[in-house]
Order: C-alpha cells, then structure tokens, then sequence
C-alpha cells in the first residue's frame, strides 16, 4: 500500500516505539494521527512532525475509549495498533483489575478499533491494519504468561481478520519485536541480559512496520538471527526450549522484568 497521502492512526505514540513508527510513517508521507495517555507528548510530537500530524488523546484502559478515539479520528486508511501494557510477573502476583487493564489496552482495544475503522476502509476498498505483537506472542517465556496470552491473542486475530479482508484490499500485517533497545518496556525496566543477545532499536521496530504496509507482509519479525531461530524451535518443542531457557538464566531475567515493571500494571 502506498503510504503517501494516507491518513495513518498510530496508538502508543508516546512510547519510544510508538514516536518511531509515526516518524517513520510522516516521513514516508502519510498523514498521522497521534494517540496516548499523555496529551503534553503528544503535543510535543506533533510539533516536531509538523505538517500532516494530530494529537488524539485517549487511555485505551478505558472500554469507551476505543469507540471514541475511532469517532474522532474520522476517516484512517491505516491503523497501527502499538499501544502496550508490559503485563510481566506472575499469575498468581496480579489483582484481577490488573489482568482485565492488560487485556484491554493489549488485546481488546486492537480489535475494538480494527472492528470500528475495518467498514470505512472496505468501503473504499483501501487500508491497512497492522498489530505491534512480540516475540512472546509467538513462544512464551517465564513470567509472560498474562502478556503472551494478549501477544499470541493479536497473532490470531490478525490471521482469520486477514482471510476475510485481503481479497477485499485490505492488508493484515502482525509485527514481533525481539527486545528493543533505547526506548519501549525492556528498555525503561532497566533489566540486562547476556552479552550474547543482541537487541532492536525504535527505528528499526519502524521501519518493520512500514515494510509491512508497503510489501503487504502478513508478518514482520524485528530480532536478530538466533532469537527468531529460538523462538521457532520453541514452537515445534516448546518444553524442551523452556528448559533450555532455564538453564541460561531466562528466570534471573523474567524476574527483573517483572520487579520493574510492577508499577505499569
């Protein structure tokens, strides 16, 4: 899809990841929409993009929000559904209040606003809807359990959305960022991993997005070599990579995620 002349809604624009990608899809010459709890950041992100940019303000925690944002942002040739709860830690550790929040700004608001935009861009047989997942949605790790479900839940959404809407001209692209350096979750938990791992960077999460929308790629992995490797032999044997993963200290760092990311809930 051609990417010029679009109007573009981008949620979580206020995170690293988030203020990448609606960079990259301003300069790229779409016209962008920007979405997040904080109006202050967005402000200041529409006044460094300049033209063809709009603050949208809106807490996807609230159930309403969805509707309203859709509402107000009027005519979207393309959705790119960003905005995350980390939702790391264990089950057992999460009031119930804090497992339906991650639910709906992770899972729910995606599909809200996909099921509000999806009639306008049928109607004019043009668009394209593009889920920011994760790794975790392909192959879970300790701790993940609440953020994968949501992870692995935007996996198949985006799988039965696109038989039903890719023959009518719309594009159904899912993105997996490995873990990314410089902004986003992993990056503020201040959490650190082995030296062996290597990490993304905001732009690079962007220009994955973009690469979806222009090439009509149904999925996008944005990870080095060996984590995509993993997470595909994770996949076929999944017991025998959990255990592997214990052994070189996946556990150590789900358990820092999930102290650092308490507050996020």
């Amino acid at each position: 899809m051609e990417l010029a002349g679009a109007r573009a809604l981008v949620t979580g624009a206020t995170g690293g990841i988030g203020r990448a990608v609606a960079a990259a899809l301003h300069a790229r010459g779409a016209h962008v929409l920007l979405s997040g709890r904080r109006e202050d950041v967005l402000d200041e992100l529409r006044t460094q993009l300049g033209d063809r940019a709009e603050s949208l303000p809106a807490d996807l925690a609230d159930r309403d929000a969805p509707a309203r944002l859709a509402e107000a942002a009027g005519v979207v040739d393309v959705l790119v559904a960003n905005a995350a709860l980390p939702a790391s830690g264990r089950v057992e550790d999460f009031e119930p209040g804090e497992i339906d929040r991650a639910l709906d700004v992770n899972l729910r608001a995606p599909i809200q606003l996909t099921r509000a935009l999806l009639p306008g861009m049928l109607e004019r047989g043009r668009g394209h809807v593009v889920l920011v997942s994760s790794l975790s949605g392909k192959a879970a790790a300790p701790r993940s359990g609440i953020y994968s479900a949501t992870k692995f839940g935007l996996r198949g959404f985006a799988g039965g959305l696109r038989e039903d809407v890719e023959p009518r001209g719309i594009g159904v692209t899912v993105v997996f960022p490995g873990f990314v350096s410089e902004a986003g979750m992993f990056a503020e938990s201040g959490a650190r991993l082995p030296s062996w791992v290597r990490m993304r960077t905001p732009d690079q999460v962007a220009a994955g997005v973009v690469r979806g929308i222009e090439r009509d790629r149904a999925e996008v992995d944005v990870a080095p070599l060996s984590l995509r490797i993993g997470t595909r032999v994770a996949g076929i044997a999944p017991v025998t990579t959990a255990r592997l993963q214990r052994r070189l200290g996946s556990e150590r760092i789900a358990d820092a995620l999930a102290d650092a990311q308490r507050d996020k809930r």
